[in-house]
């Protein structure tokens, strides 16, 4: 009996990376491989890159030679948004065997069974030219609370600071009834919570025939028996239509959470950023989530140091952020990316500058999370449960509340939403007690 062959596997960058991970795994695990640890020596090495910043760039080169290092008899498969955008680079680095884009990931393991030692190939092609949504195979979510459901890729916006566009390409749609199928067989699996997620997911349908809306497909999807939650992952402000606020605030599945990126509070940054929305327009949005969604979590993306950005702009951005409340604040300073329009721009901010409001913003994002779950305190919120740590169980809570509360007998709760009361509440979450299992 043969013994099966090893994979190793590390994502970097974001949610709609790690489906894609998973995806390409799956192929492998159908195919006999067993998924060991990347420090361990594996036969294929696979390392779905990010380029969304300089330290993603070089993060993927860190572990790409790390891979050789480990086994350097061993398939090196790059894959992801670096090797999209700079493939030869890519190629370049020594035991790099498959070089595979934002496109063609169904046939990576083929292409790794067909090569041989020392042979290299590339699958990547101009990712313009690609108009369909790439339907890989279905997942294995095990080991997983919540099942990440990509429905859109690629971005058609083209933000001045922003190379997603050139790494994805334009944006396209899964087709609805494939949506519903794997939304479907999650559920079958046992999951509670459905996370929907793309790359611009706003643009969700819009390339369809005929159309369809973000707010649509997900009112499909929660009305499918046995999902107990669904969470709408990252949308732009002016595409939080009408329609998406009546289903968050009418569906019982869909959660009073929206993660809306703000990018910056001063219009004349936003301006030269392309982003189509003016602050007060970003506001008005909250404002009425706030009237119709009751306890509704916004979280959101702020950039700071984009070029020709003044202290005057910089406080105008904590202006916003103190107006709109956020639960909690993702802070990001500039990175400067080659072929985009900003990194041509006068005005490149010094690093120091950049760290300095980076840390006031942080700051401030910190009391922002701890008065909005100071607001828990002795309400009774329901968690799915996460894990497990040392007598204390580790969930959220639909509008994504961390949760710690101990267990005292040796229940598994993982996996189960349980109802909980508030007691204590930080920045980073709260903890409470159990009040007995929900379902």
């Amino acid at each position: 009996m043969h013994e099966a062959k090893r994979l190793a596997v590390t994502t970097l960058g974001c949610k709609v990376n790690q489906y894609d991970t998973d995806s390409v795994v799956t192929q492998f695990l159908d195919a006999g491989y067993r998924v060991v640890d990347f420090q361990d020596v594996a036969d294929v090495y696979l390392i779905n890159t990010c380029t969304v910043t300089n330290l993603g760039d070089r993060k993927s080169r860190q572990m790409i030679r790390r891979a050789h290092k480990r086994n350097p008899n061993a398939k090196v498969v790059v894959m992801g948004c670096l090797a999209q955008t700079a493939p030869e680079d890519v190629a370049a680095l020594e035991g790099v065997t498959l070089v595979v884009g934002t496109d063609g990931r169904s046939r990576i393991l083929e292409q790794v069974e067909a090569l041989g030692q020392g042979e290299q190939r590339s699958l990547v092609d101009d990712i313009f030219q690609v108009s369909e949504f790439e339907d890989l195979p279905s997942l294995d979510f095990s080991g997983r609370t919540r099942a990440t459901l990509k429905i859109q890729d690629g971005c058609d916006q083209f933000c001045t600071y922003c190379r997603v566009p050139f790494a994805r390409g334009p944006s396209r749609s899964r087709a609805p009834e494939s949506v519903l199928e794997q939304a479907e067989q999650i559920i079958s699996l046992g999951y509670k919570e459905i996370v929907l997620t793309g790359i611009h997911l706003g643009l969700y349908g819009a390339d369809l025939v005929p159309p369809l809306t973000l707010a649509a497909i997900a009112g499909k999807i929660a009305d499918i028996q046995g999902l107990l939650r669904l969470r709408i992952s990252s949308v732009d402000p002016h595409e939080v239509t009408e329609e998406l606020i009546e289903l968050a605030a009418g569906h019982p599945a869909v959660c009073r959470h929206l993660h809306i990126p703000l990018q910056s509070g001063s219009d004349a940054v936003l301006k030269r950023m392309k982003r189509s929305y003016t602050s007060r327009q970003f506001l008005d949005v909250v404002d009425t989530l706030r009237a119709k969604v009751p306890g509704i979590a916004i979280t959101t993306d702020i950039m700071v140091g984009f070029p020709g950005e003044t202290e005057a702009d910089f406080l105008e951005t904590l202006e916003v952020a103190r107006q709109a409340e956020f639960s909690k604040i993702h802070v990001f300073q500039y990175s400067k990316r080659a072929g985009t329009a900003a990194a041509r721009f006068p005005g490149q901010i010094p690093s120091r500058e950049k760290e300095d409001r980076s840390k006031r913003l942080i700051h401030a994002g910190e009391a922002m999370s701890e008065r909005f779950h100071y607001s828990f305190i002795g309400q009774n919120v329901d968690v799915l449960v996460e894990q497990l740590q040392e007598g204390h169980a580790v969930g959220h809570t639909d509008n994504y509340v961390k949760v710690v509360f101990p267990v005292q007998d040796d229940r598994d709760l993982v996996g189960e939403i349980v109802p909980v009361q508030v007691l204590e509440a930080d920045s980073a979450g709260v903890t409470g007690r159990l009040l007995g299992k929900k379902g």
